[in-house]
């Protein structure tokens, strides 16, 4: 009988300390090693790679931002504010139904075949609204000039960046609305033009918040 509760007393005890130990290992050290290591080599990345406009953090350059007017009355889904670039289309993001009280941007795809009738029907809105507000004077946009990244969202629906070619298209519009000459707002897109990674991985891009900052500090200069 002593002999086995010694024994259990000794499993016991060794297994309290195993668990002392894993939890001041795994729970201690580990993370701060690591948050040591991602603050000291990765400042920038393990903060959120935070974006910054006058000395305020305005966004991050991993997560897109949408450029809306104000809501009317009557009105369930707002307007671009086409003075500035516009990003990609955000049909996959759903709405916060679980808990109201905080407007929270959720992340998701459409998860429609490339078949479904109602994603076609969006491809075709967007490219209609593309090339509409895209067409200013001396400058019509061509419906096969429209890239699909336009009219498509990302498997994320938060893509931050757009293809070069849809920023290009937006150049003259962008110009014309903010009283700038088109060739400093292409110089714009094309300094925030960035190529692909380590020159073989994605493909190039431009982020967008980054790129509308740039054109509210041009055109207040």
């Amino acid at each position: 009988m002593n002999t086995t509760v010694k024994s259990t007393a000794r499993l016991l005890g060794a297994g309290l300390r195993a668990l002392l130990v894993l939890t001041v290992i795994c729970g201690v050290i580990y993370p701060l090693a690591v948050m040591g290591i991602g603050q000291g080599l990765f400042h920038h990345q393990a903060n959120g790679s935070e974006i910054t406009s006058q000395g305020k953090v305005v966004g991050s350059s991993l997560i897109g931002q949408r450029y809306d007017l104000p809501l009317k009355d009557g009105q369930e889904t707002p307007q671009p504010d086409l003075k500035w670039f516009q990003p990609r289309p955000s049909n996959g993001l759903g709405t916060n139904s679980v808990n109201t009280q905080y407007k929270l941007l959720l992340s998701g795809a459409t998860n429609r075949a490339g078949d479904n009738e109602e994603l076609i029907q969006w491809v075709k809105d967007a490219k209609t609204a593309v090339v509409k507000d895209n067409s200013v004077d001396g400058y019509r946009v061509k419906p096969s000039d429209v890239p699909p990244d336009a009219v498509t969202s990302s498997g994320s629906g938060l893509d931050p960046a757009i293809s070069p070619q849809y920023a290009d298209i937006q150049v003259h519009r962008v110009a014309k609305l903010n009283g700038l000459e088109v060739s400093r707002v292409q110089k714009l897109v094309n300094d925030h033009t960035d190529g692909r990674i380590l020159g073989f991985i994605g493909e190039p891009r431009v982020n967008v918040l980054e790129l509308n900052i740039a054109l509210k500090a041009l055109e207040g200069a």
